[in-house]
């Protein structure tokens, strides 16, 4: 072995090259034909398949190498009037802004946008190789890559990026190997996948019979007259959850008054959509901070509300169907409606209730790019009321269940990680000549064994 003089790459066998892409391959970039010229777009004409950020979702997961079809295509005149190039099938492509470091292979002529680096192979290097050279350079690519919000890596730096250039016959060994290899992690993968999906069916199956149908399978029941709801034990109580808690919406004091948000008098916690990644997971039950406080003064001249701790609070607006318990004073945004428990009903069984209505807010959401559901349906929610005591031993059950549950989840989510930097650190040892048949990455090997085992 020999040090490779590349970073990302470290030592490498004596007897392989090391070369930037760029002599080894044809290095093009790709380009937009003008949007202002409709002759240029004429659907009948586009006939050409032009890859753009639209099509890397095919390519983040690292396991398809060929291009599939594009959401859009270009016609001959375009291309003539533009930078565009139709490169051949075995180019390989980059995405090198907004959705950086995705790489896949053309299976035909093709052409792309300028959000691309694009290399035709030469006679040193063969195009599979070259994917997984570039799928091994992840952390190169963040590296090199600048912007907080868009995110590129520059052309500059495209022509420096550099490989590895072992023997053309060694190439195809080594991409034999891991077209060997990395199915069998892929499925391991999917297979993690699948449980935290069934893990998450059987989270959500949970709440909605604790809710509906309560503890004892031998309960006598009743309908409910809610279609969401069926049939519910026949001592418990239907009402809309106005006639059991105070029903309260959200609201932002004006930002033309300054006076109303001077920082150091705004100590008023404040609820509001930047929140709402905090209840994404389902998991979070009570919300302690918010990422934006008010003033007293924009309190009392606004229809805001301070909320006493123990509200529930449900996001209705943009990301719909979030849910949560404040844990202090609070107020909210209108993008929020709120509810006060009344003394028939606890806050954590009315979250576990909202929490349950998840396909009953996809039914009610209206909107394609603001999506909200109207507060004259929210005023429609219904709630089952089983006694107090009741109530209680629901919530005590379903936070049992779902600790258990969420371990699983959780335990599945490290396996999938787990097996991701492995399948990584099989693609860097193979492009770095660390990797013979029939042996396992020395960074990865402890991994792979814990994983299978795991697994089985």
């Amino acid at each position: 072995m020999k040090p490779s003089g590349l970073g990302w790459a470290g030592e490498i066998p004596t007897d392989w090259d090391v070369a930037k892409i760029c002599l080894v391959a044809k290095l093009e970039s790709g380009h937009t034909p003008s949007r202002q010229h409709p002759e240029y777009w004429v659907p009948s004409e586009c006939t050409i398949p032009w890859f753009s950020l639209a099509d890397v979702w095919q390519l983040r997961e690292g396991v398809q190498e060929y291009l599939g079809e594009t959401s859009e295509c270009i016609s001959p005149m375009g291309i003539a009037h533009s930078a565009a190039r139709i490169l051949p099938a075995g180019t390989v492509v980059l995405s090198r802004t907004a959705s950086v470091g995705f790489a896949g292979i053309m299976p035909r002529p093709m052409a792309t946008t300028q959000d691309f680096a694009n290399w035709v192979p030469g006679e040193r290097v063969v195009s599979e190789y070259l994917l997984y050279a570039l799928r091994a350079m992840r952390d190169e690519f963040s590296r090199v890559m600048t912007g907080s919000t868009h995110q590129t890596i520059y052309m500059p730096d495209i022509r420096r990026l550099a490989i590895p250039v072992p023997p053309r016959d060694e190439q195809e060994r080594i991409v034999a190997e891991l077209r060997a290899r990395l199915p069998r992690v892929d499925r391991l993968i999917a297979k993690q996948e699948q449980l935290i999906t069934l893990l998450s069916e059987k989270r959500q199956g949970l709440i909605t019979h604790a809710v509906t149908k309560g503890l004892d399978p031998n309960t006598p029941t009743k309908p409910s007259g809610v279609d969401w709801i069926g049939n519910v034990p026949a001592h418990w109580k239907v009402a809309r959850i106005r006639q059991v808690a105070r029903l309260e919406s959200g609201h932002t004091p004006s930002r033309q008054h300054p006076e109303w948000w001077i920082p150091e008098e705004c100590t008023i916690p404040w609820v509001s959509l930047a929140d709402v990644w905090k209840l994404r997971d389902g998991v979070t039950e009570y919300l302690d901070t918010t990422a934006e406080k008010i003033s007293e003064l924009g309190l009392a001249n606004s229809s805001a509300r301070l909320l006493p701790a123990g509200t529930v609070i449900l996001s209705r607006t943009a990301s719909v169907g979030f849910s949560a318990i404040i844990k202090a004073p609070m107020a909210t945004t209108q993008d929020f409606v709120n509810w006060i428990c009344g003394p028939t009903l606890l806050p954590e069984y009315l979250l576990y209730l909202l929490r349950a209505m998840t396909p009953e807010f996809a039914r009610l959401t209206q909107g394609s790019v603001h999506r909200t559901i109207y507060m004259p349906d929210v005023t429609r929610f219904m709630t089952t009321v089983p006694p107090l005591d009741e109530q209680k031993r629901i919530v005590a059950h379903v936070r049992e269940e779902l600790r258990r549950l969420d371990g699983l989840a959780h335990r599945a989510e490290a396996m999938v990680e787990k097996l991701r930097e492995y399948r990584q650190a099989l693609i860097a040892a193979a492009v770095t000549g660390q990797l013979d048949a029939g042996s396992t990455p020395k960074a990865a090997r402890p991994t792979s064994r814990h994983v299978e085992a795991e697994v089985a």
